[in-house]
């Protein structure tokens, strides 16, 4: 049974490189397929596998070199290797002498990303399902740090370009809407300092209580990274906590060109990441990293009578007490066997040149005179429209060449609106990306971009 699939698998990958981009080809007859009743008896493994490895199939192909849309992963295969480990072994790791050794696993997983951002030993974090999880795990230590019980007249400072996910897990953290605050951004899409301060002044007189900056290591829309050293400064001065959602390109901070861009992260109170983006994991893996461990234990810690056989926290943190999770897999793995396998230098390698493949696209689009590209990235992200005179005409232009770009089925890019305009992106992140697709998607954009 193993060999087969194993086999299966193997043929999937292979076909990663010329299988299309998105393929909804047979879809609906698939689904109809999966939409019957449970069986009484057993169905083949070979009925079955075809129908799995043919829904794997369809859809979007976020583990192609063309998935170059919203924030790619990828998907490395030792990773789930380390899944297959985790769930075979079936080992509870959030309470630590359940399992030492693979909670260790874990904690050490963990003490390596506090490490990359300069925190020390009395940081801590978790492994989350993603990013939101993460946010809402910060904001919920933020508001437990500095507010209390009482908190409605506490004040979150986010842009316009903020993720979602932000304003999202204030909304689950009970905030109200009316406590979000945005705040202006620069030319370059970056949080205004600034005006930051002038919002942070104006709520103090009118007796609300600034409670969290949310900086941005590399905004959604563009990648953008926020003055972190200087919200650093005034979060220190204002006594609020500043957290940095470096979801999508926090692990940049690998490279020497992230490290300088980052500057002043490891003053930060928190940090979300996801592994699953910046170190091509399956989805389904994120983290949050606290500087001062105790506060993200004192806002998630909670006791019950069933789990006073276990073990308190001792060498090895109970990561029940610092999330909101209780049962769930063996995370871990999936982030430490990696690294173990291909050392931090491969990662770091793979995301120097996705860095080096986002400033070839904005240069090469940048020639192409009916293209507009606003930003040069900062990190793997090139934000691009076409040039046609008014606004909707030029909404129009782009949208219409976006749907054309991904009508080839080599490529799947995506689009946003910033500044109140249709913008198409291109987000490099995907470790099977290299420079023979950018060079393949400059020359579709050359063909098919309005003359």
């Amino acid at each position: 049974m193993s060999t087969q699939l194993v086999q299966r698998l193997l043929a999937f990958v292979e076909r990663r490189s010329e299988a299309p981009a998105a393929d909804f080809d047979g879809v609906e007859e698939l689904i109809r397929a999966i939409r019957v009743d449970p069986p009484e008896a057993g169905v083949p493994l070979d009925t079955v596998l075809d129908l799995v490895m043919a829904a794997g199939e369809k859809g979007h192909d976020t583990t192609g070199p063309g998935w170059l849309a919203y924030i790619p992963g990828g998907g490395l295969v030792t990773a789930a290797l380390a899944d297959l480990v985790a769930r075979v072994t079936n080992r509870f790791v959030t309470v630590w002498e359940a399992a030492p050794v693979m909670a260790e696993i874990e904690a050490t997983a963990v003490r390596w990303l506090c490490g990359l951002f300069g925190y020390d030993e009395s940081a801590r974090g978790v492994l989350t399902t993603g990013g939101s999880l993460a946010n809402f795990s910060a904001i919920v230590s933020a508001r437990h740090s500095l507010l209390g019980e009482a908190f409605l007249d506490g004040v979150l400072y986010i842009t316009s370009e903020t993720h979602g996910s932000v304003a999202k897990a204030a909304a689950l953290a009970g905030f109200p809407r009316a406590s979000l605050r945005l705040v202006p951004t620069t030319p370059l899409l970056r949080m205004d300092a600034g005006a930051l301060m002038a919002l942070i002044e104006q709520d103090r007189r009118a007796g609300r209580r600034p409670c969290a900056i949310i900086a941005s290591a590399g905004t959604t829309n563009t990648g953008a990274v926020d003055p972190i050293a200087e919200l650093a400064d005034i979060a220190e001065a204002e006594r609020i906590w500043l957290h940095v959602d470096g979801a999508y390109g926090g692990f940049f901070q690998l490279t020497d060109r992230g490290r300088k861009l980052f500057a002043g992260i490891e003053r930060a109170d928190s940090i979300t990441l996801d592994p699953h983006k910046g170190m091509f994991l399956p989805y389904g893996t994120g983290a949050l990293l606290v500087r001062k461990g105790a506060s993200l234990r004192a806002a998630h810690e909670v006791h019950g009578p069933y789990l006073q056989d276990l073990a308190p926290e001792a060498d090895i943190p109970n990561f029940s007490d610092y999330s909101a999770e209780l049962s769930r897999d063996a995370r871990g793995l999936r982030v430490w066997l990696p690294i173990m396998l291909h050392g931090l230098g491969s990662f770091r390698e793979a995301l120097n040149e996705k860095l080096d493949l986002a400033r070839y696209a904005y240069e090469a689009l940048s020639r192409i005179p009916s293209l507009e590209v606003p930003w040069q990235p900062e990190l793997s992200i090139v934000a691009f429209r076409v040039r046609a005179g008014e606004d909707q005409a030029s909404d129009a232009a782009t949208s219409d060449l976006l749907q054309r770009i991904n009508a080839t089925q080599r490529f799947v890019l995506s689009s946003t609106v910033v500044d109140g305009r249709f913008t198409i992106r291109i987000a490099v992140l995907s470790f099977r990306t290299h420079r023979d697709r950018i060079e393949e998607l400059i020359d579709t954009i050359i063909r098919l971009a309005p003359s």
